[in-house]
């Protein structure tokens, strides 16, 4: 007993962590800090809530997201209990990143990135979790990683469509929220929000891919863009030099015209 004693110290109950169902606190073991998730008393001794937290062990030590919180252990802590040991994710949630006005353009793109392939990797993975919201969205103090929390304690054979729908609507929401944090006024992350938490189920996008490729045609458009004006010029190019009606004019100067065209193709481009 002393000796499990002596390996953890500093422990310090979280309660702005807390969860429905458990108690949070942050821990030294051997020396490093670590997060600690425990039953609340009024359910520790219930044998359904004890599966329910083994269960949860069970599903979420496979997972290996870089923006998912990892979980290292599961053991008995003395004057705590049996408890889900995890990595070190102390920081600030997006809830209270939002509730002081501290929403920056970095959280945006990590929303919009991060958290979206985090999103698409539980769904893979046929994780059941509860709904997101900003409350389980952490970014880290040091480095200011985005980790997404409480992300699961169930996995089945396949989602249904209804868990799948209710990820991108709650996603449409916490995105929402933070852009108005945030005074954005980006017009595509406004338009793929909307869509994603649509009042009509049918006018949202059916799965974390689909938003992916709306989020990307931000940045792929201009590009497209630029490549169908060139193939167009060139046509264009091709059209007249193969026109019966164009003057001939002497060989020497009809090369020059054209690669002279073709240089100024390239600059444009470029």
């Amino acid at each position: 007993m002393a000796d499990t004693e002596s390996r953890w110290t500093e422990i310090e109950h979280l309660p702005e962590w807390d969860e429905e169902f458990y108690h949070i606190y942050t821990a030294k073991k051997f020396g490093k800090w670590v997060m600690i998730k425990t039953l609340r008393p009024e359910y520790a001794s219930d044998p359904r809530y004890q599966a329910m937290i083994e269960q949860e062990f069970d599903v979420r030590y496979s997972l290996a997201h870089p923006n998912i919180v990892m979980i290292n252990d599961f053991e008995e802590i003395p004057g705590i209990g049996r408890c889900i040991v995890t990595d070190d994710v102390y920081g600030d949630s997006l809830r209270k990143l939002i509730d002081t006005g501290k929403v920056t353009p970095q959280v945006i793109e990590q929303l919009r990135h991060q958290l979206l392939n985090a999103l698409e990797y539980i769904q893979s993975k046929h994780i059941v979790h509860p709904p997101l919201t900003p409350d389980n969205i952490i970014f880290t103090e040091n480095i200011g990683n985005l980790k997404l929390i409480d992300v699961g304690y169930e996995q089945r054979p396949r989602l249904s469509h209804q868990s799948v729908a209710d990820d991108i609507y709650n996603y449409g929401l916490v995105l929402t929220e933070a852009l108005d944090a945030a005074k954005s006024t980006d017009p595509v992350l406004r338009r793929v929000a909307r869509r994603c938490s649509d009042a009509d189920p049918k006018r949202r996008f059916t799965n974390v891919q689909a938003v992916h490729l709306a989020l990307e045609n931000r940045r792929s458009s201009v590009p497209a863009l630029i490549i169908l004006i060139f193939l167009l010029l060139m046509v264009l190019l091709v059209v007249w030099l193969m026109s019966p009606y164009r003057p001939e004019p002497p060989e020497h100067t009809a090369l020059h015209n054209v690669n002279t065209t073709i240089k100024c193709l390239y600059s444009f481009i470029l």
